[in-house]
């Protein structure tokens, strides 16, 4: 384990250091004079959240450091409660979101940069479950978070031979909560990124299991209102475009401990 850390901050070190030949850095004096660009997500380890200092880190809010840099930009990180995004964006308080938001049916909703990775949304349970397959959720109790995908597949139904009807759909407002309720067997299953359920497993080894099928297979993107920002969300699309192809967001997910192939197309669901 150590080895492969290391191994993927050698390589992310390299990738930010080749980067730099067409993207030079800027100095502190500069930087105060970039344009801000506050960036919206909520906690979801291990896509944005607060380490032990709290600072913001995660696999897309380095992706925003690295990409804001090459555009001449410096992000500016808020975090929100997540089913008041669209107002914090409306009000004005965010210029973006970025947090592992899906784009793939929402896409008419905003103006999209991206999608500048991939994710499956996973159904995760107790080890000793009885719950082996999507069909077996029939007529069980499921905790979401409130205004994610998931809360739409299982509400919503649009694959009905795929998922069956639920007992009941718990939506809260966080992931924090949807993991207490699994945690004190409030519910039967919860559902929500795959990156995000691994990391919650990590805490408690070998009592969590995550089911073979996804629920949905996404693309996700950077957010901004609606008939805004056209030329930058173009730009950013472009910058992360260039990310993928020299190996930086590759790097990035691999220092999260991530297999990239994960977050990429052929694998990947969303939020």
């Amino acid at each position: 384990m150590r080895v492969r850390w290391i191994a993927a901050a050698l390589t992310l070190a390299l990738c930010f250091s080749l980067a730099a030949c067409g993207h030079p850095p800027v100095s502190e004096e500069q930087e105060e004079d970039l344009t801000i660009l506050r960036i919206g997500s909520d906690d979801y380890e291990p896509y944005s959240y607060l380490d032990e200092t709290g600072d913001f880190t995660g696999i897309d809010v380095d992706l925003a450091r690295e990409a804001c840099r090459r555009l001449g930009y410096r992000p500016e990180f808020h975090q929100v409660v997540w089913e008041n995004k669209d107002q914090e964006l409306a009000a004005g308080n965010i210029d973006c979101l970025w947090g592992s938001f899906t784009m793939t049916g929402r896409e008419d909703l905003y103006q999209w940069a991206g999608p500048y990775l991939y994710s499956r949304q996973m159904v995760l349970v107790q080890a000793d479950s009885d719950i082996a397959t999507l069909a077996d959720l029939a007529g069980k109790r499921v905790a979401v978070q409130a205004t994610s995908k998931p809360e739409t597949v299982f509400l919503e139904r649009p694959e009905p031979e795929r998922v069956p009807k639920v007992g009941e759909v718990d939506c809260f407002s966080s992931m924090e909560e949807v993991y207490s309720a699994i945690r004190k067997s409030f519910v039967d299953a919860i559902a929500g990124h795959e990156g995000a359920m691994r990391t919650f497993m990590e805490d408690s080894p070998g009592s969590w299991r995550i089911l073979d099928q996804s629920l949905l297979v996404s693309g996700l993107g950077v957010a901004f209102p609606k008939g805004t920002n056209e030329s930058l969300s173009a730009q950013l699309t472009a910058v992360l475009q260039e990310m993928q192809k020299d190996g930086t967001t590759k790097a990035i997910v691999e220092k999260y401990g991530f297999d990239p192939d994960q977050f990429f197309l052929g694998r990947g669901g969303s939020s």
